[in-house]
């Protein structure tokens, strides 16, 4: 009896030994790029968080130097800031949430200008009464809140969320392109709890950003070098095969 002979009977199953091989090591590469991209984004963001809490404790300024009256507020979000003003009693409503409500306040600046002021939290949607005469005040300002996505209707003198656009269409203007969440100490001295702050995000390294986004393409090069080297396998093979034949 003859020995086998290697020909085109063995060679389909051998190439796609190798073509699965190929690919194997181009989805496992890609797989470590992908971690390695998450992880890196995951920086960025811890990053993005410590620079808001840093950012809001940092000394106060002036509102009017980061949010002047009739335009954009100037690196100014997520930053606490004082102001001076009176309390207008006719600017207040209530926003359900957080465990109890919002008390939302307008304060008339030396201006003219009216601030939104969250002067606390309330447990029950009572009316607390805002100090008479000038106060002045320290708090985090922040961005106008999203619209909320509840279709439940509220009662008069509530208020989805913290909306700016939405508080111009009763409000007097000048309206400050923000609102200000008092700190802990003022909101006990005017009787109420303390708000929790959500602050805004704040953009970590970009250098971490960047690579996140660097491994990402790197893997998708690796998978795709892989199975166009499993591609160019088959076609020599291919050709080894017509011209053994």
């Amino acid at each position: 009896m003859s020995a086998p002979v290697e020909g085109p009977a063995l060679a389909p199953s051998r190439t796609w030994l190798k073509q699965t091989g190929v690919v194997a090591l181009g989805v496992f590469l890609a797989a470590a790029m992908v971690v390695l991209g998450i992880w890196q984004l995951d920086v960025y963001q811890r990053q993005g968080n410590q620079a808001a809490v840093e950012r809001a404790s940092a000394p106060p300024v002036a509102l009017t130097t980061v949010a002047p009256v009739g335009g954009a507020v100037a690196d100014g979000y997520g930053r606490r800031v004082t102001f001076s003003g009176t309390y207008d009693p006719t600017l207040q409503v209530l926003v359900p949430g957080d465990g109890g409500y919002r008390v939302l306040t307008g304060l008339r600046q030396g201006d003219g200008s009216v601030v939104a002021v969250v002067r606390g939290l309330e447990t029950t949607p009572g009316n607390p009464l805002p100090p008479t005469g000038e106060v002045a005040r320290t708090g985090v300002l922040l961005p106008s809140e999203e619209l909320s996505d509840s279709t439940a209707s509220l009662p008069d003198g509530q208020i989805a969320s913290v909306r700016l656009p939405t508080l111009a269409q009763t409000w007097p203007s000048p309206l400050v392109n923000g609102f200000v969440t008092l700190d802990p100490d003022a909101a006990a001295s005017e009787g109420l709890s303390p708000v929790a702050v959500e602050l805004p995000e704040a953009q970590g390294r970009l250098r971490n950003g960047a690579y996140a986004l660097q491994w990402w393409v790197f893997a998708a090069f690796a998978l795709g070098m892989s199975i166009r080297v499993a591609r160019d396998i088959g076609r020599l093979e291919e050709r080894d095969l017509e011209a053994y034949i």
